[in-house]
Parts: structure tokens; sequence; C-alpha cells
């Protein structure tokens, strides 16, 4: 579960990139619902993910609430991602 959480963390991280990208005219307009719906859909699923891997992982409000403001700043999905990957080490699930 730790793993679905932070493939889509990554993926909401860079959608919110695209629609940042839309509003300073990098990328057409005329892809702003298809990226908008995209993003949507995985900041709905980051939120609900968060909440049930906080409550798996027993971690605390000091845990989540940066994570939940993680998903509205720019960038920081790279931060979740480098503490994910520190707790995934120290569980011994590192990757191969």
């Amino acid at each position: 579960m730790l793993r679905l959480f932070r493939a889509i963390s990554v993926m909401e991280g860079l959608s919110y990139l695209a629609i940042l990208s839309v509003s300073l005219g990098l990328i057409s307009r005329d892809y702003v619902f298809q990226i908008g719906m995209g993003h949507g859909v995985l900041f709905i699923l980051y939120l609900f993910l968060s909440l049930v891997i906080t409550d798996k992982e027993r971690w605390s409000l000091k845990v989540w609430v940066p994570l939940c403001l993680a998903s509205i700043i720019p960038f920081a999905f790279v931060l979740v991602e480098y503490y994910l990957r520190k707790v995934f080490e120290s569980e011994g699930l590192a990757e191969a």
C-alpha cells in the first residue's frame, strides 16, 4: 500500500505542475479539461490514501498534516518521496 501511495504522490505532483504550466502558458489551454480532470482524480486519491496509510502505519498528526499540505505546494512531492523512501528503507522494504 505504501508503494501505491508513493506512485500516486509522484503522479499527483507532476499533474499539479502540468496544471501550473497551463496557467503560465507553457502548455496549450486546449488540454485544461483533460489535465484538470486527471489531477482532480489523483488529488482525491492522494488524500484518501494519505488517510489510509496514516492509519495503517500509525503515524501521528504531525506526519499527516505535512503530507496533506504537500499536495498543494509545488515540488513538495519530491520531499514526500524522500520521506517515504526513508520510511521504506527503515522498515526493510527497500526496492531491489
